[in-house]
């Protein structure tokens, strides 16, 4: 999928987002597993604000979705694309881990507990993670089923 597919795409479902916890955007196979990639009103209200909703680091870093979740390179060693683990561990504390943790995951009324209880699941079974690419990082959430998972984007980090 090109970048000008993406826009294209995020224009038909931008109007939807208001009115959900979150849209599909697409859906990659890879490995014999299906990622389908969704995106918040508050990732696209953030964006817009930073002047980054469907440029081209955006877009690039969407369609890194592409690269799936790898449960053996779980962890970005660095200089890599594709989606990976964010944890409280890791110290100190960096912009990403502020952005999903303390203003996301663990502040009521973010929306978090909205989207664990659209996908029917504990807010606790819900993986953060980051979608990298060269230019940003897409923060969110993961969600692995037995045959598929779903990966629902929540904010940006481009520092």
């Amino acid at each position: 999928m090109d970048l000008d597919e993406l826009k294209a795409r995020l224009a038909v479902i931008e109007p939807a987002l208001a009115d959900a916890p979150f849209v599909v955007v697409h859906t990659h196979e890879r490995d014999g597993r299906t990622l389908r990639v969704g995106v918040t009103d508050r990732l696209r209200r953030l964006a817009r604000r930073g002047r980054v909703w469907k440029s081209p680091g955006f877009l690039t870093a969407l369609k890194n979705a592409a690269y799936g979740f790898d449960e053996a390179r779980s962890r970005s060693l660095g200089g890599a694309d594709g989606l990976f683990l964010l944890d409280r561990g890791f110290s100190p504390k960096n912009e990403m881990m502020r952005k999903l943790f303390d203003r996301y995951l663990d502040r009521p009324g973010s929306g978090a507990q909205v989207l664990a209880q659209a996908l029917g699941v504990s807010l606790d079974r819900l993986l953060p993670v980051r979608l990298v690419s060269h230019h940003m990082r897409l923060l969110g959430v993961l969600h692995r089923g037995e045959d598929a998972e779903l990966l629902v984007l929540v904010d940006y980090d481009d520092s």
